[in-house]
């Protein structure tokens, strides 16, 4: 819930360093396939900890899921799905009315890393890209705390 009036935390070295994850993931997996993974992420927020951080119910969070896929895309490479449909991604922003602290991030890493675990089955995503794309996932996630 969103809480106006709570002292707003910016991480230490503030925004990630890091470079984007490798384009290799959206030329193995399409754009339909990051679709897919993105969906199979949001499932599994929706049965975990933070899930009170995200919409209600199967239709809003598959609505959700194909809102993150658009920029997934968008940063790896592809069309700008995400910036013509919702305007440029200032990710942390969007995300301040949402109280995410480390435990909230950790737990939405690890929702994340679960699918990456089955991914290359699933999805051919490419084994070598796994350490960069977790590496992408956990500076990015860092930038997104925001209470401590």
């Amino acid at each position: 819930m969103q809480n106006r009036t709570r002292p707003v935390y910016t991480p230490a070295g503030g925004p990630p360093q890091g470079g984007r994850p490798p384009v290799q993931v959206l030329e193995a997996l399409g754009v339909e396939g990051v679709f897919e993974l993105l969906e199979a992420f949001y499932v599994e927020l929706g049965q975990s900890s933070v899930a009170h951080l995200f919409p209600e119910g199967e239709a809003a969070l598959r609505t959700a899921s194909k809102r993150s896929a658009a920029f997934f895309v968008q940063l790896l490479g592809g069309p700008p799905m995400f910036s013509q449909a919702f305007g440029p991604p200032r990710m942390r922003a969007r995300h301040l009315p949402f109280e995410i602290d480390a435990a909230a991030r950790e737990e939405w890493l690890a929702c994340f890393f679960r699918v990456l675990d089955t991914a290359g089955e699933r999805w051919d995503f490419p084994e070598d890209c796994q350490a960069p794309f977790r590496a992408f996932l956990t500076g990015f996630s860092a930038w997104m705390v925001n209470a401590e």
